[in-house]
């Protein structure tokens, strides 16, 4: 009997056995085949998406022709008509900022009779009146296409800005403390070497 039961008891294990065995057989199986049919649609999806992509790219140069048209269209606004063709947003922002009081147009007069219109904030100082005036000439130059490099240092060394007679020396010093205000003209004159 004991035997019997023995045998009974080893064919229950084997039986419980082989059914954990199948169903982890079927589980793994059931997984395959949801990855596969899952990375099929995926790489249908993918495809599809890389198909529209490309329907969608415009090549380089086409989207610079929009883009530059766009802009045209937008500079033709009676707010930034005094703007360039080749705008930068630094030149917009300067324009609104003008607009709404927020800065001020200092006209600068070089020696040659040529006026810079070089738009700063209202609380600038000199060295910001400065940095724009170098902003300007280097935008300028980009869209002539002239020198290539100027050298800042020197220039600040030859030339000077003067309001009223007063050098505007001191970098540090706000310009409305030498009582510059909206389209008051700065003259750019060359330094005179005592000897």
């Amino acid at each position: 009997m004991l035997d019997l039961r023995q045998g009974v008891f080893a064919c229950q294990l084997n039986m419980d056995e082989l059914k954990e065995e199948s169903l982890k057989n079927v589980d793994e199986a059931e997984f395959e085949g949801k990855t596969v049919v899952d990375e099929t649609k995926e790489e249908q999806e993918d495809e599809e998406e890389e198909e529209e992509d490309e329907e969608e790219a415009l090549p380089h140069s086409e989207f610079l022709d929009i883009f530059e048209e766009g802009l045209a269209l937008m500079v033709q606004d009676p707010l930034l008509c005094d703007l360039p063709i080749q705008v930068t947003l630094e030149e917009v922002n300067s324009q609104v900022a003008l607009e709404y009081g927020q800065a001020m147009t200092v006209r600068v007069c070089k020696a040659d009779e040529e006026v810079m219109p070089i738009v700063v904030v209202q609380s600038a100082m000199v060295l910001d009146l400065k940095n724009a005036i170098r902003r300007y000439m280097e935008l300028k130059q980009q869209r002539e296409g002239g020198v290539k490099h100027i050298s800042w240092k020197y220039v600040w060394r030859s030339f000077h800005l003067v309001f009223n007679g007063e050098k505007l020396e001191d970098d540090k010093r706000k310009l409305k403390d030498y009582g510059i205000k909206n389209r008051d003209e700065v003259t750019f004159l060359k330094n005179l070497r005592s000897k």
